[in-house]
């Protein structure tokens, strides 16, 4: 009988210890960093649609570009979703992070704003231009500028390009360089500002009735979703991935946003 038993508590143990990994990855809880705005409502959908695949999101709320992926960097965070891929590369080679693309999400195509002009053509000689003040989303603004035949930009200047690139300026406009985050409030002081379409629509401005001009959404700034390089086959990275790309968040994005934000996926 006693043999019995120890041999029936060791086939137990045996098979829990065999079942402990499955269960330890049955219901895990990830940080997940976002900015303000649509990246945090289309989050909370993920958070909702993830939950029922045994993945519990934590979000965490920044007000600027830089510390998401400090913290990701840093393990304050598993995850974090704001920023499209050049942005995620030049902070690689700048900062020597070791993050990585797992997956697209959305496009916010950048817009052109003004309280004092109704369009381009009615900005004046020497009118104030702010555009972000970090390399990636800068250099955004003045392909926008350039697009609307603003301004031209030495051949070859790129996603990176710097208002020292500029060749032409036929009317001297002035590009005023500011936060990306606080362009929205400069939007009194300046003549025009080139506003990411997340801080735009946290700000109250409504991209397809306010943007005087506004990107092409079909570009090369497709949002992402960025993990540390190490995670990269983790298994709540591609429950992260499900929940995000999942039907029920795609129909959330379409009619909350009505095309100011698109799925990319």
């Amino acid at each position: 009988m006693q043999r019995r038993f120890m041999i029936r508590l060791a086939a137990a143990l045996g098979a829990a210890s065999l079942l402990a990994p499955l269960l330890a990855h049955a219901d895990e809880t990830i940080k997940v960093g976002v900015t303000g705005g649509p990246h945090e409502q289309v989050m909370e959908v993920v958070k909702q649609v993830a939950a029922k695949n045994g993945l519990t999101i934590k979000i965490v709320e920044f007000s600027d570009y830089v510390q998401p992926n400090a913290a990701l960097a840093g393990g304050d965070l598993d995850a974090n979703s704001y920023q499209h891929e050049p942005y995620l590369d030049a902070q690689v080679k700048d900062r020597g992070y070791k993050l990585i693309k797992l997956a697209d999400t959305v496009t916010f195509p950048m817009g052109i704003y003004s309280k004092k002009v109704k369009t381009l053509a009615e900005l004046k000689p020497g009118a104030r231009i702010a555009v972000p003040n970090d390399p990636t989303n800068g250099g955004r603004a003045l392909l926008l500028l350039q697009k609307q035949g603003l301004i031209k930009l030495r051949a070859g200047a790129g996603l990176k390009a710097t208002p020292l690139d500029v060749v032409e300026n036929p009317r001297k406009l002035k590009i005023v360089e500011l936060d990306a985050a606080q362009i929205p409030r400069s939007l009194d002081d300046v003549d025009a500002a080139a506003i990411n379409t997340n801080f735009a629509m946290e700000a109250g401005l409504k991209p397809k009735q306010d943007a005087i001009a506004i990107e092409d959404p079909n570009g090369p700034y497709v949002n992402i979703i960025a993990i540390r390089a190490a995670d990269r086959n983790k298994p709540w990275a591609a429950k992260l991935v499900a929940a995000y790309h999942s039907p029920e968040v795609k129909q959330y994005i379409e009619q909350k946003f009505g095309g100011a934000v698109v799925a990319s996926w």
